[in-house]
């Protein structure tokens, strides 16, 4: 009697690193198609893997220009790959899988929807798969409305052009990627409120996350009762948003290059949509290349936090930023219990946010040492790059089209790493779980 092989999947991570892999391999396979590309000639294998990883992982990073080199089969194919990155490989399965059984989904199936979604408990999960679809496509059906009307009135878009550009930024800017349908991103629109505004709103909105996003909709008078997690996602994204909106205008304030030139109204649009982007949209309405390298820092700083988990953000995410802030902030009281909110953190959660944080600080600092090493641009720039591309940010001072292939791949694998998580990564490439039958001495070394 023959055994046939079968490959075993022992963690939900896995399924969901294969998922996005084979996305990213089939857009890949789509691009690299002549009709993908303006021209007769087709894409190379490292434009199409680099703008298909960019799409998928929701980063906005490009080596090519959107806009001009790739047709209109090539945008669309970029534009459904946002759309499925950003809802999450496996979330939109088990959609899928919801439609088609007839609400019959299997337990190995919502494990997997649960590790995307970050759902808490399994009943739920079919639930939840469904209200994220939903929640997404009313949130970019109403800004991809308000952005037709707006360039079909003011700019004299011809009505299929002015749908096509409403829909794939309101896409784009939901899912937080930061692709646009202009060389200059939205340079051209700096002091437009009508673009600028549903299109920040729309970046804020995906980088909440659906559980916040569906807490308000229930319990949006009773903050009282909101969740821990809802309390600190909005604290911290409101103190983000503010701090990051005002560092950037005052920054940038006299700054001939950026909101130099601009009345106060202008400055004050956007510094506030500059501040916004780096909560991980790569949209940008002055040109970044031109920032002061102090904006560039506090951009960084930004990035690497990101927004929300279980959403469309990338970065380390504001609730681990606020758990290591509430550790210290607990160990400088000399407290023994960790709490927020009066509620008191369990000690697993410590641990993996120190180990999110440290594998991301790990990533970035050694990406950006090789880039100083192998490149001729500044550390200023080499950090920002980097930080853009694990962060899924996709805000770029224009070096990235310029880089030599083997950079590029490196950041191709950052954005892959940085939109799944390094702990998901982690997770995917151990062969088993392991469980210690018992427990060793207690020592404790010296700190500091």
């Amino acid at each position: 009697m023959v055994t046939r092989w079968r490959p075993r999947v022992r963690h939900p991570a896995q399924m969901v690193v294969a998922g996005f892999a084979m996305a990213i391999g089939f857009g890949t396979g789509l691009l690299l198609l002549p009709a993908a590309k303006a021209g007769t000639d087709s894409a190379s294998l490292l434009e199409a893997l680099f703008t298909s990883t960019s799409a998928v992982c929701v980063t906005g990073l490009v080596v090519v220009d959107t806009a001009d080199y790739w047709s209109g089969f090539g945008q669309t194919v970029i534009l459904a790959l946002i759309q499925v990155g950003g809802l999450g490989i496996m979330t939109f399965a088990s959609w899928l899988v919801l439609l088609v059984s007839h609400r019959r989904m299997g337990l190995k199936a919502r494990l997997t929807a649960a590790t995307e979604t970050r759902t808490l408990g399994l009943g739920d999960v079919r639930l939840v798969v469904a209200r994220v679809v939903k929640v997404s496509l009313l949130l970019e059906v109403v800004t991809a409305a308000i952005l037709t009307v707006r360039l079909g009135v003011t700019y004299d878009e011809p009505w299929p052009r002015a749908v096509w550009l409403g829909v794939f930024h309101a896409v784009s800017a939901f899912n937080n990627a930061g692709f646009s349908l202009y060389s200059d991103s939205l340079i051209g629109f700096v002091t437009d409120p009508w673009i600028c505004l549903p299109v920040a709103g729309a970046v804020i909105a995906g980088g909440l996350g659906f559980p916040v996003l569906f807490e308000l909709r229930r319990r949006f008078r009773r903050p009282r009762t909101w969740s821990l997690h809802t309390k600190i996602v909005l604290g911290a994204s409101a103190i983000f948003l503010v701090g990051g909106s005002a560092y950037v205008t005052a920054l940038e304030w006299r700054n001939p290059a950026t909101l130099g030139p601009l009345d106060v109204p202008g400055k004050l649009l956007a510094g506030f949509f500059q501040g916004v982007m780096p909560r991980t949209a790569g949209f940008n309405s002055v040109d970044v290349a031109q920032l002061n390298p102090a904006t560039w820092l506090g951009m960084d700083v930004l990035m690497f936090i990101g927004g929300a988990s279980a959403g469309t953000a990338g970065g380390i995410k504001v609730t681990t930023f606020a758990v290591l802030f509430f550790v210290i902030y607990a160990e400088i009281r000399g407290e023994s219990a960790v709490t927020i909110f009066s509620r008191r953190l369990h000690g697993d959660l410590q641990r993996q946010a120190l180990t999110v944080v440290l594998l991301s600080v790990a990533a970035v600092a050694v990406s950006t040492l090789a880039f100083v090493v192998f490149t001729r641009h500044s550390l200023d720039q080499s950090l920002l790059e980097v930080t853009s591309a694990f962060a899924t940010v996709g805000l770029s001072t224009g070096i990235t089209p310029e880089l030599p292939g083997r950079e590029q791949l490196l950041l191709t694998a950052l954005m892959f790493i940085g939109r799944l998580g390094p702990v998901t990564i982690a997770s995917a490439l151990a062969l088993r779980l392991r469980v210690r039958m018992y427990d060793l001495p207690e020592e404790r070394p010296v700190i500091g």
